[in-house]
């Protein structure tokens, strides 16, 4: 995140530099790329990083030799974001529980609690559509990095296949494949779902019958084959396997109100969609994203407590740097 301290630094370097503020300029559209393919906010910064390093790494006379910076840059995003994706798969043999995406609050949520209340940098801002919805990434991590960086490049951010083909390394026929199968895996997981204003009379629904611990009310709202999924990473309490099954669900979110200590749950925009978070002594410490079919009940809950994963969240995330 950038801070004030920060920017005026690029502004300061701008000044010397004046062709750096359009290398800068790339920025938010990298990290939306990173950020989809990676699913992770932390994750998808460093590789932005790393793209930046890699440029200021060329001698003057090799920048100004590439003919498209923002081109360069987001081929040299995509191959750090496809090593990234490879490694993730085994690193996550190892996380502790289920792993879900990190969540995003709304952009103007975000942007405020970062700088403090007082304003922030547009170029930090993850772009929330339906392609960062927690259904969607969660059907990302299906898919192998190759097919997944072919369907983000060419299907979201609208890459001819020639381009696409230079970034994953294979020829235009290949890439049109991998984003087809992709394409194929993502539709077949692919619910049709209510709108917003729907899914938040639905979430509401849920809040209410949760805080008045009414089970009736919540099984009326879940779909009979509904999952619950908890991502505690190890370091917060979270169940490890996935819950399955209204009745189940029901009665864990029932024990949970019981035993949980004073808190507060919120409405909040997650990932686009309406959500709830739980705020406990001035903290975030859980962000849920669900799913709503289109007969309005909820088909998919995800519960994200891993602290590392909820510091976008935190009143005062970014203010210090």
């Amino acid at each position: 995140m950038t801070t004030p301290w920060e920017q005026s630094q690029r502004q300061a370097a701008e000044r010397q530099d004046p062709g750096l503020g359009v290398i800068m300029s790339e920025r938010r559209q990298l990290l939306n790329l990173a950020y989809r393919l990676l699913g992770s906010l932390a994750d998808a910064e460093d590789a932005v990083q790393e793209t930046y390093t890699r440029w200021y790494a060329m001698s003057r006379a090799r920048q100004e030799a590439v003919e498209s910076p923002g081109a360069w840059l987001t081929t040299v995003a995509s191959r750090i974001c496809l090593n990234l994706l490879g490694s993730a798969r085994s690193r996550r043999e190892t996380y502790v529980g289920e792993w879900i995406p990190e969540p995003l609050p709304d952009p103007a949520e975000w942007i405020a609690g970062a700088a403090g209340g007082v304003g922030g940098d547009p170029a930090d801002r993850i772009t929330l559509d339906e392609s960062v919805s927690m259904a969607f990434l969660v059907v990302f991590e299906s898919l192998t990095p190759a097919e997944r960086v072919a369907f983000v490049l060419h299907d979201i951010f609208r890459y001819p296949f020639a381009e696409v083909a230079e970034i994953v390394g294979r020829s235009p026929g290949a890439c049109r494949q991998l984003a087809s199968s992709a394409r194929r895996r993502i539709a077949a997981r692919a619910e049709t779902r209510p709108d917003a204003a729907r899914q938040a009379s639905v979430v509401r629904k849920f809040k209410a019958a949760w805080e008045a611990q009414d089970i009736k009310a919540l099984l009326d709202l879940l779909d009979p084959g509904a999952t619950a999924i908890s991502d505690g990473g190890g370091r917060a309490i979270a169940h490890l396997l996935p819950i399955e099954g209204a009745e189940r669900i029901a009665h864990l979110y029932l024990t949970i109100a019981r035993l949980a200590p004073p808190r507060t749950i919120l409405e909040r925009t997650v990932n686009g969609l309406p959500g709830l978070v739980i705020e406990s002594e001035g903290r975030i410490d859980t962000v849920f994203a669900f799913e709503v079919a289109e007969d309005d009940r909820i088909t998919h809950v995800w519960a994200v407590r891993n602290p590392d994963k909820l510091q976008p969240w935190q009143p005062s995330w970014g203010a210090s740097g």
